[in-house]
């Protein structure tokens, strides 16, 4: 019998596949599965499957994936290829902090990027608003963001603050949530959805950054107020994140206030923005159009991604 069925948590090897109420352990058929070759991880929480499941005591498999309107990915350098996180997302979910641990915008940026490239909204979630912070950067750099067109939205998931402004904003949709480890993911899960009790890390003191919970992707099925039709796929916290399926001269292409100069560089396209005369992206930084940290980004993704080339 085939059946068709949603993927709510992937590895490698083992996927469960949510057919109605039922949650089904699904291997895939044979050694790849048909456009997904090019993945480092062949299936992702939010992908839509058919399953073969001929009977009880035999493993039930993935026989083929349905095409996906987007997907949210990094570039996975162990495998040196794409590494899916979810599939068919409405709203990608930045979640950061002020403190504990440190806001690190430079890691914002990308997932920003990340989600420009997919083509899916991304919002800003400042989690831990309850604690006292002292980086008298964070509410400048937040300000900025805002300047440029991105929503933000200040929560505490220990307190309550902002969490009805937050499922205003996801019921009825697909969300990926993503940060670094210890910003708080699995808990603004369980503050959404009491009873889920999903482990939450704790920071390491000496380094003031978290531990990693969540090990790989997991969708989250959400009910409130009479609405059953929300998900959250928690994604694991990742240090590092390398943007994924663009080169470098196509950033300026995905980051909105740099978007508008693609190309009117004296030396156009191939201008490295670094030390050419006649650069835009270094006249508008120092008018003050684009925010110097957010060229910094800029040149240090630019630069992650000449890497990668070079070592692949």
């Amino acid at each position: 019998m085939n059946i068709k069925g949603l993927v709510i948590r992937a590895s490698h090897n083992i996927m469960i596949v949510r057919s109605g109420d039922e949650e089904i352990e699904c291997r895939i058929k044979g050694k790849v599965l048909k456009g997904c070759e090019n993945f480092y991880n062949p299936l992702a929480p939010g992908d839509l499957v058919m399953v073969e499941q001929k009977s009880a005591n035999e493993s039930a498999l993935i026989l083929s994936v349905e095409k996906r309107r987007n997907f949210f990915s990094r570039y996975n350098q162990k495998g040196a290829a794409s590494q899916l996180l979810a599939a068919n997302v409405d709203l990608v979910l930045c979640v950061t902090t002020p403190d504990s641990p440190p806001f690190r915008p430079r890691f914002l940026d990308r997932i920003l990027l990340q989600a420009d490239i997919a083509e899916i909204d991304a919002v800003v979630i400042c989690n831990k608003l309850d604690l006292e912070y002292d980086d008298i950067d964070f509410d400048e750099r937040i300000e900025e963001y805002k300047r440029i067109g991105y929503k933000i939205l200040q929560i505490s998931a220990k307190t309550g603050e902002g969490l009805d402004e937050l499922r205003g904003l996801i019921t009825g949709k697909t969300c990926v949530l993503t940060g670094q480890s210890g910003v708080g993911k699995s808990s603004i899960i369980n503050a959404l959805q009491p009873g889920l009790d999903l482990r939450e890390g704790v920071l390491n003191e000496k380094y003031n950054r978290g531990s990693h919970t969540t090990t790989l992707s997991m969708m989250f099925e959400l009910s409130w107020d009479g609405h059953n039709s929300t998900k959250l796929i928690d994604t694991p916290g990742i240090r590092r994140f390398i943007p994924d399926g663009i080169d470098a001269q196509e950033v300026i292409l995905h980051m909105r206030e740099f978007a508008p100069l693609a190309g009117k560089c004296s030396f156009g396209m191939s201008c490295s923005h670094k030390t050419e005369p006649g650069c835009k992206i270094m006249e508008a930084t120092a008018a003050g159009v684009i925010h110097e940290d957010r060229y910094e980004s800029f040149l240090r993704i630019m630069d992650d991604l000449l890497g990668k080339n070079n070592d692949d």
